[in-house]
């Protein structure tokens, strides 16, 4: 190729690079320039071919090419990718005038079963109550036998209770059906005088609208040498004002049987409905709300205490149910559906910390 040719290929090449209006382009010119197939590595191909007397000075011009390319390669990307950042940053520039997002802080909310869990214990915290927490896969002594729950009873039963499969020495762990053997594994730890509640997850084979295979629920247990039922019926009906947060409330107690307590009751709670509205403590209709009793002497004995010595009452609720009774909850299988709507809705913000004092709705 002659000097001419050679000058007129660096113009072509010089120009294409400078025309080139993008990234994209300028590496087409590249490869169409200096690629393994371009047209200065043809050039140099030729090398060979040539006499020895004329390669060196051929192949000078040739180096020259392609150091004269190679500058103007940098320098247009140089400037292309400048320009390219400069673009980039004018269409995703952020639009300070939007407002700013309220942040977790004010969007996220604790669920109600949570709220309520901290409300009650805040209730029972202030009458001296200590919170006392256990396993949700128990023994069968502790979440039957113990609590004087016979072998035929239909709690016992694999329709009502879910069991694992059955260990080497015959025996079946079980997930616990209510908090009684936290009470059960206080009074085997523990002395009198006790004053103690236990919430926590509990396990049941039900499910429809107001029955879910998990649900929550807090026991409470007293035992000392003194406590009566007048104390059990005190404690009840101080903790239903404070939680409703009504001045008073009516209250019924009714004769009812569990084996865990005797004498047992089922306490009632007056209440009257003013449209889609239920107002607890007014009006002359009832509600269920929980059970209760004294503790059974032979629950006693068998945690090892003297029935003749010591004795207390004991009581449980469903702490989902009266979460759907205070705040208007229809459906207790929504609790546990993990919808974002429902829990937006019925949600609480995370520093509404209840308190006696503040009010804890």
């Amino acid at each position: 190729m002659s000097a001419l040719e050679l000058y007129s290929l660096k113009t072509e090449l010089l120009h294409a690079i400078a025309e080139a209006a993008d990234l994209a382009k300028l590496e087409e010119v590249r490869i169409a320039a200096l690629g393994r197939k371009g047209r200065i590595p043809e050039l140099m191909q030729a090398l060979g071919s040539l006499p020895p007397e004329e390669r060196k000075a051929y192949g000078q011009v040739v180096n020259s090419l392609k150091t004269a390319v190679g500058e103007a390669l940098e320098a247009r990307r140089a400037e292309l990718s400048k320009a390219a950042t400069v673009e980039k940053i004018a269409l995703e520039r952020a639009d300070v005038t939007l407002p700013v997002r309220l942040g977790p802080l004010a969007e996220g909310r604790i669920h109600p079963v949570s709220q309520v869990t901290d409300e009650i214990t805040e209730i029972f915290a202030d009458m001296g109550f200590s919170i006392a927490e256990g396993p949700d896969i128990e023994t069968d002594f502790n979440n039957f036998t113990a609590l004087n729950i016979p072998p035929e009873h239909p709690a016992r039963q694999d329709h009502d209770t879910f069991y694992f499969p059955e260990a080497p020495d015959g025996s079946r762990a079980v997930l616990r059906t209510h908090t009684s053997p936290v009470q059960i594994r206080t009074m085997l730890k523990e002395k009198p005088p006790l004053r103690i509640i236990a919430p926590g997850r509990v396990y049941r084979c039900d499910s429809d609208q107001t029955h879910t295979p998990m649900f929550h629920q807090v026991e409470g247990l007293v035992i000392d040498e003194a406590t009566h039922l007048g104390h059990l019926k005190w404690v009840l009906e101080e903790f239903c004002k404070a939680f409703f947060e009504v001045p008073q409330v009516k209250m019924r107690f009714r004769a009812s049987h569990f084996p865990f307590t005797e004498p047992s009751m089922e306490v009632d709670i007056g209440y009257a409905k003013v449209g889609d509205e239920m107002r607890i403590g007014e009006g002359d209709a009832w509600l269920e709300i929980l059970g209760c009793g004294m503790v059974h002497p032979n629950v006693l004995k068998n945690v090892g205490l003297d029935p003749s010595r010591y004795q207390g009452f004991a009581f449980g609720l469903g702490i989902d149910r009266i979460a759907m009774l205070k705040y208007g909850m229809p459906d207790l299988r929504a609790f546990f559906a993990g919808d974002l709507r429902w829990l937006t809705h019925y949600g609480f913000p995370p520093l509404a910390i209840p308190t006696l004092a503040g009010g804890l709705s």
